[in-house]
């Protein structure tokens, strides 16, 4: 407290009584009011300081104790033995605390709500201050970053080594710049990351940047653009010859007794082989849009085995292919039987073609652990080990130039995959080469009736 202050109060009594005992004319007892009223009014004023300190330090003591977010405890003292403006104080300190404590409620609901709200969000997120540190971010970006450590506090250059990310975060906090960049990441699993930087605005300093995983979207769009360029290429064969030897027959073959007969088969199975592919690829459209509804019923597998086999047995004779079934009778299988005779079907057709002459297919079927299984075993010249993986692809092929020579669109053995998958079942391949190949096809077995059993 300043001097002045301490004084006036102090001294005012003394020299009020000292003036008025001189106006009375008692001088000598001037002196000693004056000094008795100064001795009081000393008194007095101690005391009132020291009520007003320790008013004053309870009040300190409960403000600190609420500041830091714990309940007071303790007595309060008497209100009628404190100051008027103590507690006038305390009542405003009081009703700011109030005010305080509902605002900071409403901003942790805020706080917690935007990260219930970031983290539930499929894209990865950070925010940065204005020198570019990581401040903030979601639990999918740790995902994404495959970062075992902590992303808070650390700069983008120290999470991805990408220049151009770093640069871009730069922009964003020094120019208020967007920027839209990909980005791919190595490691077990690589991604491709989409990620577009912009600047927090509404002048706040720093930046955000949002990392949207695109890995499948890409996969997919090379898948359709491989797709496209697999039937652009597969369909050209066929037109170009139908194309070619119809101009040569406007050109005067025609007349040509005997090489217009042959330019017209040639057409003509040229024709076949383009129907083929049109008929293959909406099969295969229809099966991967799940637009083919099957009906799947009890399949006597021997039966569908046989239909299969009569068809390709034409071919198998003229290269002299010896084809033998031993499928039993009472093998029955749970699937669509049209689409089951596709299957095997598609299968005896590649080994007839792929087996040389004088070779042998054999079609055996049986009952292991509760599945129909039935292999497809042909003495051809084999797959090498780095082509079984892809073997069920579309338009995949082991040897491009003698697969087309022998007429095959490249799609027999993806619909093989895609009707096994739709009824339950699986197809799996085992192959050297020149020793044969084996695909071997898994159905679940068809339940026993009470009659049949009895």
């Amino acid at each position: 407290m300043p001097l002045r202050l301490f004084l006036l109060p102090l001294l005012a009594p003394a020299l009020a009584a000292l003036v008025l005992f001189l106006l009375l004319g008692w001088r000598l007892d001037a002196l000693f009011v004056s000094l008795a009223t100064l001795t009081g009014s000393l008194l007095t004023l101690v005391a009132a300081r020291d009520a007003l300190k320790r008013q004053l330090l309870s009040l300190a003591r409960q403000v600190r104790i609420r500041a830091e977010g714990s309940p007071t405890t303790g007595s309060r003292e008497d209100e009628r033995d404190r100051l008027e403006e103590v507690a006038n104080l305390q009542g405003a300190i009081d009703s700011l605390h109030q005010q305080l404590s509902a605002r900071n409620a409403g901003l942790n609901q805020e706080s917690r709500t935007l990260t219930a709200v970031l983290d539930g969000m499929a894209e990865g997120i950070w925010v940065t201050d204005a020198e570019g540190t990581v401040v903030r971010h979601n639990d999918a970006l740790r995902d994404m970053l495959q970062t075992p450590g902590n992303i808070s506090g650390q700069r983008p250059l120290a999470l991805l080594r990408n220049d151009a990310l770093n640069e871009a975060v730069i922009r964003a906090c020094r120019e208020g710049a967007s920027t839209r960049l990909e980005l791919p990441l190595e490691g077990l699993f690589p991604r491709m990351l989409a990620i577009r930087v912009t600047p927090l605005g509404k002048d706040l300093p720093g930046s955000a940047a949002v990392f949207h995983d695109v890995t499948e979207l890409r996969r997919l769009e090379k898948v359709r653009k491989d797709f496209v360029a697999n039937v652009s290429h597969e369909l050209r064969t066929p037109i170009t010859a139908i194309r070619g030897y119809a101009e040569t027959l406007q050109g005067g073959a025609l007349q040509d007794a005997v090489m217009a007969p042959k330019m017209v088969d040639i057409i003509h199975r040229q024709s076949e082989r383009l129907s083929e592919l049109v008929e293959d690829l909406l099969e295969l459209s229809r099966l991967e849009s799940r637009e083919v509804k099957l009906q799947v019923t009890d399949v006597p597998l021997a039966v569908a085995a046989s239909r299969a086999a009569e068809v390709v047995r034409h071919k198998a004779q003229g290269k002299k292919i010896t084809v033998e079934l031993n499928v039993p009778p009472g093998l029955v299988g749970r699937g669509d039987e049209r689409g089951l005779e596709q299957v095997l079907l598609n299968l005896l057709d590649n080994a007839v073609k792929y087996t040389p002459e004088g070779g042998r297919v054999v079609v055996t079927g049986a009952l292991e652990e509760g599945r129909c299984v039935v292999h497809v075993r042909d003495t051809g010249v084999g797959i090498e080990p780095r082509h079984l993986a892809r073997i069920f692809e579309r338009f995949y092929r082991v040897d491009k130039g003698r697969s087309r020579d022998m007429g095959g669109t490249g799609l027999g053995l993806s619909i093989v995959k895609h009707l096994m998958s739709a009824m339950g079942g699986e197809v799996r391949v085992e192959s050297q080469p020149n020793e044969g190949s084996t695909f071997t096809i898994f159905l679940p077995a068809a339940v026993p009736t009470a009659s049949a059993t009895g």
